[in-house]
Formats: structure tokens, C-alpha cells, sequence
């Protein structure tokens, strides 16, 4: 196979970036790597009910418990340094749109078309959400819209328990400044990690539950959803639409 071929099967595979300066050379031989004295296991911290392991490094509770503004506060997200997504992301996500509709919609973390434009709900995905936002009366622009996390991990994998914990304190001040009287969660990622892991998306999709964060008096009412990327059957599409029916009754007053 040539090179052009060998690069299309790269990319068939998933492999849509690279992230080293050179290719490795695997197939020549290397030396054997130093063996390491054996380190006691840090201890294990708790920051929030759906991260089991938060790394003890790094955590941005500085940047985000001095922000004292929306403003400062994505200046403190695009100066962060204590996230290695940060220099693998072309741009960093930030929340877009209005606080004062006092609804924010929490997705999952960025992905290809988001990294891009450094937006929010990019994509397919958008186009669904900008779909049922006009069927019940809303606009982006009325709304506070942003990712889980503020950047794109390489090859849209998954982020891992210490990324979401270096990146949870930005995310919980956001919704200490912005002040949401509803929070929407869609997909299983935003759910369990302000949620907790108990929750079980399939079965408790549509109720309004306490979400609470940490400098908050009182928890803000939360609505897990479904993912808008993965709605491919008309079933999660019928029960989607009812998620989003549920908050078009609770923020609309007079309708049943």
C-alpha cells in the first residue's frame, strides 16, 4: 500500500490529527525504559458526585473562584493553563448567549466542528437544537448555551475522570454567575458528571432533578436529556422531543 493509501486508512480509522512533530518509527528497536522506585498512591479526593478520581494537580479553582464576572471568567478559560486539552485543541469552546434568560443548556464536550469555530453546539448536533428551540418558542440568542468542557479531546474521545474534574470548577462557576433557574443536560456525560453516576439517563430522562454546586444556597433544577448527536431511532427522537416539551411547559407560565 502507498503512502496516499496508508493515510486513508488512518483516517478510515479514526486517526484525524497528529500529535507529535515526527512519526515514531515502531518497528526499531528501543531501550529499555529506566525502572522506577515504587510511590505510594496519592490519596483519593472527592470534588464532585460523578468524578471518582479528580487529578490533585492542576485543579483551576484559583482561576475560577477570582472570576467574578461571565467576561472574567472566559478570560480565566483562555488563559488556563492547568489542562493538557488546552495545547491539543485548536480553540477553546466557550459558553455563548444571554444569562438573563436564566436557562443554560449544558452539552457534551467539544467536538470537531465546535473545536473549529470555538462555539458551542457546532454541527449536526446544533442543527437539532436550533431545530427544537424554534419549535418551542426559543433562540440561541435568548439562552445560555455551553460544552461540559471548554476543549476538544484528540480524536473526540472520550475525556477522562481528570480532565473533567480539572475543568468542573470552571463549569460550576459559571453557574454560580449566571444564575440559572433551569439547567438542560443532554447526553449521558453532562448528566453523570454534575449528577452523580447513580442517575440512569434511560430512566429518569425528562424529570427535573436538584443539581447542586458548591457556593450555591439552594440546588438549581436540572433536566436530563438525550444526547441531540445520537438521536437515531424514532424512539429516542419521540422521547427527546418530550424532554423538550417538559421545559417549554416549565418555563412558559399558563400552559398545562
Amino acid at each position: 500500500m502507498d503512502a496516499l493509501g496508508l493515510l486513508a486508512l488512518q483516517i478510515e480509522w479514526g486517526a484525524e490529527e497528529a500529535l507529535a512533530e515526527l512519526p515514531v518509527r515502531r518497528l526499531l528497536a528501543h531501550p529499555a525504559a529506566p525502572v522506577r522506585a515504587a510511590v505510594a498512591p496519592a490519596a483519593t479526593l472527592v470534588a464532585a458526585p460523578g468524578i471518582a478520581r479528580p487529578s490533585p494537580a492542576g485543579l483551576p479553582t484559583d482561576a475560577a473562584a477570582t472570576a467574578g464576572t461571565l467576561a472574567a471568567l472566559y478570560a480565566a478559560i483562555r488563559d488556563f493553563p492547568g489542562c493538557a486539552l488546552r495545547a491539543t485543541a485548536t480553540n477553546p469552546v466557550l459558553p455563548e448567549g444571554d444569562p438573563e434568560g436564566r436557562l443554560l443548556i449544558i452539552g457534551e464536550p467539544p467536538g470537531a466542528e465546535d473545536d473549529r469555530a470555538g462555539r458551542p453546539f457546532n454541527g449536526p448536533p446544533g442543527l437539532v437544537l436550533d431545530r427544537i428551540l424554534a419549535a418551542i418558542g426559543l433562540a440561541r440568542a435568548n439562552i445560555l448555551l455551553a460544552p461540559l468542557i471548554p476543549w476538544r479531546p484528540p480524536g473526540n474521545r472520550p475525556p477522562t475522570d481528570a480532565e473533567l474534574a480539572q475543568c468542573l470548577p470552571l463549569l460550576q462557576r459559571l453557574i454560580i454567575l449566571a444564575q440559572p433557574r433551569h439547567v438542560v443536560l443532554t447526553g449521558i456525560l453532562p448528566v453523570r458528571t454534575l449528577l452523580g453516576r447513580m442517575v440512569n439517563l434511560r430512566r429518569q430522562h425528562g424529570q427535573w432533578l436538584d443539581l447542586s454546586v458548591p457556593g450555591l444556597p439552594e440546588p438549581v433544577a436540572a433536566l436530563p436529556t438525550l444526547s441531540l448527536g445520537s438521536l437515531r431511532s424514532a424512539t429516542e427522537r419521540r422521547d427527546s422531543w418530550a424532554d423538550w416539551r417538559i421545559l417549554h411547559r416549565s418555563i412558559t407560565p399558563g400552559l398545562p
